[in-house]
């Protein structure tokens, strides 16, 4: 896809958090489909994630916090749609400094969208998750279900979402995505998610540590993620305006989780440890909306993503994946002493 051929006629995509996990997989495609792409980030995991495409001329890096408005605004200029995928992701990382992470993924948000909104930006793609649905008995959470997110992370994740829709959106087009716990390889690789750290511990230790087990989770493979961002970019506005969307498919509980990537890395003398934990979030998403309103399937699964997780270990691509902190936000968020 060119921009040129997108029916909404954007070129230049600005995506904050562009260096982090998802960010690292997505810029480089965004920039083959031939947008500008300008990255905003502190690169806390470094600026080389991009493989590739680091040195390509539609990529722009700019360092910068998001808690600076009156910077980040001045870098909104010419934007034709924000992706905001910057945040202190997950609970324990969350955690760690309630007020820093709230300056981070709430306070910062509501000056970013003004900024948007005074810059004409013409469409705004909010990173969500579907953990704001908290715990839920039922087997298919859709879209609609009255949130319940029982941590300071969720909580602020569903406010942001709802500053996003109450304001007045003067021709700026909002899109919610709601997107489960993300599993793959990509270069600046987490292994603090759940798929990840179960199949390096598999690899590197031959023995599984299961935190309760029966919790059910929803997962996305992170090529997937990279194309449901490509489908919010180009869908047209009347679908998506003001709209959440699950993103999420192969709900298992995390005893399942084990149980496949033992099966999926094919050495049955890996062994499983069940420990127990307070950790009571449990969730079955359904993610039939996207595929009835904008046609998007996956096309991957959790056994795509260990498998690649497996061939890029053994090949040496990823070293030191229990001791380098690179791979740990907290433990890369503790070393640059923001906590």
């Amino acid at each position: 896809m060119n921009w040129r051929e997108n029916p909404n006629g954007f070129q230049s995509v600005l995506v904050t958090g562009g260096a982090g996990y998802v960010g690292s997989a997505l810029i480089p495609q965004l920039l083959s489909d031939g947008y500008d792409v300008k990255v905003i980030d502190l690169f806390w995991f470094g600026d080389d994630v991009f493989g590739e495409s680091h040195k390509h001329p539609r990529l722009r890096l700019a360092r910068l916090d998001i808690r600076n408005t009156e910077q980040l605004k001045r870098e909104l200029k010419g934007t034709d749609v924000i992706i905001h995928l910057a945040c202190i992701s997950n609970d324990p990382s969350f955690e760690l400094d309630p007020n820093l992470s709230k300056s981070i993924n709430y306070d910062a948000f509501v000056g970013l969208l003004s900024g948007a909104i005074e810059s004409g930006v013409r469409r705004f793609i909010y990173a969500s998750s579907s953990s704001i649905y908290g715990v839920k008995e039922e087997k298919d959470v859709r879209e609609d279900s009255p949130p319940f997110p029982l941590t300071d992370y969720s909580k602020y994740k569903l406010a942001c979402e709802r500053q996003l829709l109450d304001v007045n959106p003067r021709g700026i087009e909002r899109v919610i995505a709601r997107p489960a716990t993300v599993c793959g390889y990509a270069r600046r690789l987490r292994l603090d998610l759940t798929v990840n750290i179960l199949t390096m511990h598999a690899l590197v230790n031959r023995k599984i540590r299961v935190f309760g087990g029966k919790q059910l989770r929803p997962n996305l493979q992170i090529a997937d993620m990279v194309r449901a961002y490509e489908t919010l970019l180009s869908a047209p506005a009347e679908k998506i305006d003001g709209q959440a969307f699950n993103i999420g498919y192969q709900n298992r509980s995390v005893e399942e989780l084990a149980l496949l990537v033992r099966e999926t890395i094919g050495d049955p003398g890996i062994a499983i440890e069940h420990v127990p934990t307070d950790d009571g979030r449990s969730y079955h998403i359904n993610s039939d909306k996207i595929g009835a309103v904008l046609g998007f399937k996956p096309e991957h699964t959790i056994e795509d993503a260990v498998r690649d997780l497996a061939e890029k270990y053994r090949a040496g691509s990823i070293p030191d994946p229990m001791t380098d902190r690179r791979y740990y936000n907290i433990r890369t968020m503790q070393a640059l002493k923001f906590i």
